[in-house]
């Protein structure tokens, strides 16, 4: 494996130095009812080695639904604090399989965890994360938050602040936020730009209002784009493709 000695800036037509991606463990079902599509794994690993390719430094949080989600678990009656902790335990697994995936693809990569575990990966420490992606390194940020109650979103904004990130990008099951569900409703409209008021007194279900409020206060424009649709993570990256940006203000 051939590790980058360090990240310069990005390339031409890139438009952020750093960024942190949020892929929700659904994404990595695929076609599946539930755990890994392998077949997935390794596409979405291909888009980050694409993007790591064009100069840019890429953190990662994924999600645990694919495995075990909390919430599931608390409404069927099991005690809230156990279910997201077995949440939290998901998103470690996760966070391996695609440690595996952009290793075989000759990307270097760390996982750091909220709840330690050093037996399988680093404990989260945060000036090691930054030294990471400035050597050019995949830092995947697994368990949450460490605590429970909170969501994987709020993580994933949480990091993007403390890694100093210039976007926080969610890879969704759509190509942006819309008015209603897409899949659900054809009149649905594409919103290009949002502004994180918009998202909150509307209500759209885009990352919870903690994720929200954690990036507009620390001034991170959230992207949302479809994790599905091949290259769009690159596209995004360049100001290209179908995506919604979610900034304080409209431009």
């Amino acid at each position: 494996m051939v590790e980058a000695t360090g990240t310069t800036a990005p390339a031409e037509g890139t438009r952020y130095k750093r960024v942190l991606l949020k892929v929700s463990g659904e994404a990595l079902m695929g076609q599946r009812d539930y755990g890994l599509d392998p077949e997935m794994v390794n596409r979405i690993a291909n888009e980050v080695k694409t993007v790591i390719g064009l100069g840019v430094q890429v953190c990662l949080v994924i999600g645990g639904g694919n495995i075990f989600r909390g919430v599931k678990g608390a409404a069927n009656g099991m005690e809230r604090a156990s279910a997201d902790y077995i949440g939290m335990l998901a998103t470690v697994m996760n966070a391996l399989s695609m440690q595996s995936a952009l290793e075989r693809m000759g990307v270097s990569t760390r996982v750091q965890s909220a709840i330690p575990m050093s037996t399988v990966c680093e404990p989260y420490i945060r000036r090691r994360a930054v030294r990471h992606m400035e050597k050019g390194r995949v830092v995947i940020f697994a368990a949450g938050t460490g605590n429970p109650f909170f969501t994987t979103d709020t993580a994933a904004a949480l990091r993007a602040s403390e890694m100093g990130c210039d976007g926080l990008l969610k890879g969704t099951q759509v190509d942006g936020v819309y008015t209603a569900d897409p899949k659900k409703d054809p009149t649905a409209e594409h919103y290009e730009r949002l502004t994180y008021m918009d998202v909150l007194t509307k209500e759209l279900q885009v990352m919870d209002a903690s994720a929200i409020a954690l990036s507009r206060e620390n001034h991170i424009p959230i992207l949302v784009f479809s994790i599905h649709t091949p290259g769009a993570f690159a596209e995004v990256m360049q100001g290209r493709g179908k995506y919604t940006i979610i900034t304080e203000e409209r431009e």
